[in-house]
């Protein structure tokens, strides 16, 4: 069959049959997944058409993949961070929706007060068992859509749930239709599918549904989850791991439209970030996240990972609030008591504090040499320098600059010259961390605002330590 692809003005073929292989043992790509040895990136070099779609957004998974990380958030916490989400996502909506579980009495507290709130975006949408009483339950609710777990690869199929592939689909579809009777919409999470026969089961199945929303008219949504880890965003790369072969085939074999398809990812090889991306840039308008990339073993695409990328390909953050993103940070640290990691891109505590002198007295004459953005201005976290035995002169005068503002110091000013004697003798005496903002400015106000200059006179001299 031919039919014109009005994207592209060209007559297009998209007549491939794809029946599924219901094989008596399991497929489980040993070749590629040997399990005592590190997985192999195997290439075909067989390159799919780069189509982005004209609009991309996030998802959040933060009460539901990222609450299975760590203890349960508080009814309040969770209304806190809901209305965070909002305000990170902007007035267009941009973090598209938010997903809740709803076993508990405490998730359903949750899930009714933030509904209460009665915001477009994030739309509250559930993770629930697939079972006619759990729908029931999100009907109740008033819940639109909600996410069911649909396992596609065969170490699902035929090692966990001892079935076979035909009897499985079956089972699916009359899950998916029980959802569906009860007025909501499916978001079927295909559970491993970077380990699952794309072609021999994932595409068969993806086709069944795409039948059954026709007939129905009710629309249904695939979320591609890489449980694992294991999707690879490298071009030529061979299936199942190819990220954009799986959703160049949901797209064009399955004819998913790009706004039914969704990307979950893992970080087990630190590919999350660049695996979502990678979706997005193939075809697939959502991406799933979780703040911070709180998650299962290594966590989850990171939600402010995605804020960001977003603005990098589009130009444009869209409305989007970047500033939230530190509100967010301090609220999880000082409120919930969650330490996140001092590294950790925009969000960590040293994520855009220099130690190197030769790096500070670069900052020193223009903080665009090596910040990598306007951090005070997106993120409300101005660039700073940390004080340890290498900032040298121009470390410590910027260190100054930044906590002394009606003032400008430079390498040569004596406040600098007698702050950096005190800092040396430290290390010499076998001090290895760096000097904290109290303890330094403890010692740069008797020198700056007392003008104690015979403190300053016995610092240079290492008469008072």
């Amino acid at each position: 069959m031919f039919y014109y692809n009005k994207r592209y003005n060209l007559i297009e073929r998209n007549e491939f049959s794809y029946p599924l292989q219901d094989v008596k043992e399991p497929k489980l790509y040993k070749n590629l997944y040997g399990y005592d040895e590190v997985p192999k990136i195997a290439f075909n070099r067989r390159i799919v058409p780069m189509e982005c779609p004209d609009e991309i957004w996030i998802t959040d998974t933060t009460f539901r993949d990222g609450q299975q990380a760590r203890e349960p958030y508080t009814v309040d916490q969770i209304v806190t961070i809901y209305k965070m989400l909002k305000d990170l996502g902007g007035p267009k909506g941009k973090i598209k929706q938010s997903e809740f579980f709803i076993y508990s009495k405490n998730d359903q507290e949750a899930v009714y007060k933030c509904l209460e709130l009665g915001y477009e975006f994030p739309e509250v949408t559930t993770w629930i068992r697939a079972t006619k009483e759990d729908f029931e339950l999100a009907k109740s609710i008033g819940i639109k859509e909600t996410g069911i777990l649909v396992s596609c690869s065969d170490y699902h199929i035929f090692e966990k749930m001892k079935s076979t592939r035909s009897e499985i689909i079956d089972k699916y579809i009359r899950v998916i239709s029980d959802c569906m009777e009860m007025g909501i919409y499916p978001r079927c999470h295909f559970e491993d599918i970077t380990r699952a026969d794309f072609y021999g089961f994932v595409v068969p199945f993806a086709e069944r549904l795409t039948e059954l929303s026709k007939q129905s008219g009710i629309p249904i949504k695939i979320r591609a989850c890489d449980t694992m880890g294991y999707g690879v965003s490298i071009p030529g790369t061979v299936m199942p791991r190819s990220v954009a072969g799986i959703i160049y085939g949901l797209r064009h074999h399955a004819q998913f439209p790009s706004e039914c398809l969704e990307w979950h990812g893992h970080n087990d090889f630190y590919r999350a970030v660049t695996n979502a991306t990678t979706a997005w840039l193939y075809g697939c308008s959502s991406v799933n996240a979780s703040l911070f990339g709180i998650g299962e073993r290594t966590g989850n695409t990171p939600l402010e990972a995605m804020v960001m990328e977003y603005a990098q390909l589009r130009d444009t953050l869209d409305g989007m609030d970047t500033t939230v993103i530190t509100d967010i940070a301090e609220y999880f640290e000082k409120e919930i008591g969650y330490e996140i990691p001092p590294m950790t891109p925009f969000v960590g505590k040293n994520f855009n504090v220099t130690k190197a002198g030769i790096h500070a007295d670069g900052i020193l004459k223009n903080e665009e040499i090596y910040n990598i953005f306007n951090t005070e201005k997106l993120l409300k976290r101005p660039v700073k320098v940390a004080v340890s035995k290498t900032s040298g002169l121009a470390g410590i005068a910027y260190w100054l600059n930044s906590n002394y503002k009606d003032k400008e110091f430079g390498k040569r000013d004596k406040a600098t010259r007698v702050i950096k004697a005190w800092v040396d003798r430290q290390f010499e005496k076998g001090r290895v961390t760096a000097i904290g903002d109290k303890e330094l400015k403890k010692i740069a106000d008797r020198i700056i605002i007392d003008k104690d200059k015979k403190f300053a006179e016995k610092l240079l001299t290492g008469e008072e330590d």
